[in-house]
């Protein structure tokens, strides 16, 4: 079945907007029958619409209600080498934060920053996995180890225990 570019949209969104695990751009173009790079174009122009998708490693999503709208937002720095990422991000997951991004000062380009949404062990390995399989490096070797993470955690207490854990291993760097 054909479908007009505005259709196809206004699904894509749909799509989006009724699930709460990442679809990615390979599994959208299957689905709507074009192109992963079509996919990418709808996306770039979804958000330019004013709508909050975020590109995470596992794919596409739209954050719930309860995931942006609950909670304390805080931003914590960290300095660590690659070995330190998983430690970190388990140690913050593990005490029940949820890690929205990371953010790094590029000395030409300004702050850089790349969507996470890693809420469980589970997202963190198949977070790590992705960079393995991709070759990829992550954004804190860019700054010699140190970054930010905008964290969402249920209560200060949380917060607390979070930051507490992170400095007794020598990760926290200092709060923003």
């Amino acid at each position: 079945m054909f479908m007009n570019t505005e259709e196809r949209r206004k699904q894509l969104l749909e799509r989006l907007e009724h699930t709460d695990k990442p679809l990615t751009g390979s599994f959208l173009a299957r689905e709507f029958a074009v192109s992963r790079q079509i996919i990418v174009g709808d996306i770039g122009i979804i958000r330019a619409m004013g709508k909050n998708i975020y590109a995470t490693p596992r794919g596409y999503i739209i954050p719930s209600p309860k995931v942006t709208d609950k909670g304390i937002m805080a931003t914590i720095a960290c300095r660590h080498d690659v070995v330190g990422l998983k430690t970190e991000l388990e140690t913050i997951v593990d005490y029940g934060g949820f890690v929205r991004d990371v953010i790094v000062e590029h000395p030409l380009y300004g702050e850089l920053r790349g969507d996470l949404m890693l809420a469980t062990r589970h997202d963190v390995a198949m977070f790590l996995q992705k960079m393995a399989a991709c070759k990829a490096s992550p954004l804190l070797l860019i700054t010699g180890g140190v970054h930010l993470h905008t964290l969402e955690v249920p209560d200060t207490m949380t917060l607390e225990r979070i930051r507490q854990e992170l400095k007794r291993q020598g990760i926290l760097a200092e709060e923003s």
